[in-house]
């Protein structure tokens, strides 16, 4: 409530007065639920395989898998819902399932604007994704134009320098690093993240967070987001000190 409170006062107030928000040079976004409307094929995959062992996939169990990388989201699952199979044999199942389904996913709404205004703008921006190179390259193969605005991909679940997926802070802080010129400080990086648990990690890597979650997400879940937003349509860019959207700019 507080959340969704805070969101709506601050799209009443004028950029002179939003001083809790901090100006920033550098932009990092997630990817799956953020940029591209992937999770329900995420859903549909890990439906599919649970169902073999008369499982479900709850919302309990989606929550708590929710932006975490490959490993860790086969882990959880196999221990919550205690399937006769370990979490590596998991994992290889689900992306086989996943490959028939994540080729075709949609950009979100509101993604391709901010993305296009921000790079138009030269501010300089990077992806920071819990999935592996591998499903990563199926899920924006048909996005290229897009994913080229692109200074650099993070892919958490591949990345040898990533030691601990989020909701650690690592990806984020190895993100900014990774920008070759004028190399940001945390504090200088906006983090726009659907997840709870990438929220955390922002947060913990000392960056500011936007968050998008979707609707089943619980507000007490929310509280950690320097903003919370219901789409990318919403964002104001110059709350954050950005250059603002065009007039003519339409959602």
């Amino acid at each position: 409530m507080f959340a969704n409170l805070r969101t709506h006062i601050v799209s009443r107030l004028s950029y002179s007065t939003m001083c809790s928000f901090k100006k920033i040079t550098h932009v990092i976004f997630d990817l799956d639920g953020l940029i591209l409307d992937s999770e329900d094929r995420y859903k549909e995959a890990f439906t599919t395989v649970l169902a073999r062992y008369g499982k479900k996939y709850t919302d309990e169990v989606r929550l708590a898998v929710l932006g975490t990388v490959e490993k860790e989201t086969a882990r959880i699952i196999v221990e919550k819902l205690q399937l006769p199979l370990t979490a590596e044999e998991f994992n290889k199942t689900a992306k086989i399932e996943q490959s028939k389904v994540l080729g075709d996913v949609n950009l979100k709404p509101g993604a391709e604007r901010l993305i296009r205004h921000l790079s138009n703008n030269k501010i300089p921006i990077a992806i920071a994704t819990s999935s592996g190179k591998q499903s990563y390259d199926i899920k924006v193969k048909k996005h290229q134009d897009i994913i080229s605005h692109f200074h650099h991909v993070v892919n958490g679940s591949s990345d040898p320098e990533v030691k601990n997926g989020k909701p650690a802070p690592d990806i984020f802080l190895i993100a900014a690093q990774r920008f070759k010129e004028n190399t940001p400080k945390p504090e200088d990086c906006l983090v726009f993240e659907d997840a709870p648990n990438g929220v955390k990690g922002a947060k913990d890597a000392g960056m500011q967070v936007v968050m998008v979650p979707e609707d089943y997400i619980p507000e007490e879940m929310r509280k950690d987001a320097t903003l919370v937003i219901k789409s990318l349509n919403d964002f104001k860019p110059e709350l954050f000190g950005l250059p603002p959207f065009p007039e003519s700019s339409t959602k």
